[in-house]
C-alpha cells in the first residue's frame, strides 16, 4: 500500500484561532474538547458516571501494573487530552490505553498525540450523542482498534473491534456479570461493580 506524501496544512484546514483561544481559556472545572473544528464544552461527569470510570480504572489494573507482571502490557490512563489528526481534533476519553509493544514509552506531555489502541467513554445524557457520533467517526479515522461505551443508565458495555470497513460491534454485556471483553481478554471484570454507587 502506498502513502500519500505529507502536504503542508492550509490555514483553512487548521482551528480557527478563535476556537483555539476559547479552548484555552476554558476554566478548570469544566471539560473543554475541539471537535471538527467546533469548541464542546461540558461540565465535569456526575459521580455516577464518575464512578463507573473509577471501578473499571481499578479492573483494567492489571494490565498496567507498577512492575512489569502478567498480564500488563499497556498504559492505561484516566482522562488524558489527545490531539488527533492534522487539525487537530482534541478530545477527553474516559479512559485510553496504549500497547506498549507499540508504545513502549509514555511521552510526558500535556496533550498526546499517539492514537490509542483503545478509548473508553462513559456515556451520560450530556455527551451521549457527542460520544456515538463525531468521536466516535473520529477514533474511527485515526485507527483505534476498541472502542468501549460504558452506559451506567442501561447498565450496559458495548465492545466495538475496528475492521477495515469500520466498527463492527463484538457485543453487549449487560446487568451484574463476569465477563472477558476485547480487547483484555485475560481478566474477567465484574460489570456490577461498575453500577453500584
Amino acid at each position: 500500500m502506498n502513502a500519500l506524501p505529507a502536504r503542508k496544512l492550509e490555514d483553512d484546514e487548521r482551528n480557527a484561532p478563535e476556537v483555539e483561544a476559547a479552548f484555552e481559556a476554558v476554566p478548570e472545572g469544566q471539560i473543554a474538547e475541539i471537535i471538527d473544528g467546533e469548541l464542546h464544552v461540558q461540565p465535569r461527569p456526575r459521580m455516577r458516571h464518575s464512578r463507573a470510570s473509577s471501578v473499571l480504572t481499578r479492573s483494567l489494573r492489571a494490565f498496567d501494573p507498577p512492575e512489569d507482571e502478567p498480564p500488563g502490557g499497556w498504559f492505561i490512563v484516566f482522562e488524558p487530552e489527545l490531539h488527533l489528526g492534522p487539525r487537530p481534533d482534541k478530545l477527553v476519553p474516559d479512559l485510553a490505553g496504549w500497547r506498549r509493544e507499540r508504545v513502549p514509552e509514555m511521552p510526558d506531555v500535556a496533550a498526546c498525540t499517539i492514537t490509542p489502541d483503545w478509548v473508553c467513554e462513559v456515556l451520560s445524557p450530556d455527551n451521549l450523542s457527542t460520544d456515538r457520533g463525531k468521536k466516535r467517526r473520529i477514533y474511527q479515522r485515526e485507527r483505534v482498534g476498541h472502542l468501549w461505551f460504558v452506559d451506567p443508565g442501561a447498565r450496559a458495555v458495548e465492545v466495538y473491534r475496528l475492521t477495515g470497513e469500520g466498527y463492527l460491534l463484538v457485543d453487549v454485556y449487560e446487568g451484574d456479570v463476569r465477563e472477558r471483553l476485547e480487547p483484555f481478554e485475560a481478566i474477567e471484570i465484574n460489570l456490577g461493580a461498575l453500577w453500584r454507587m
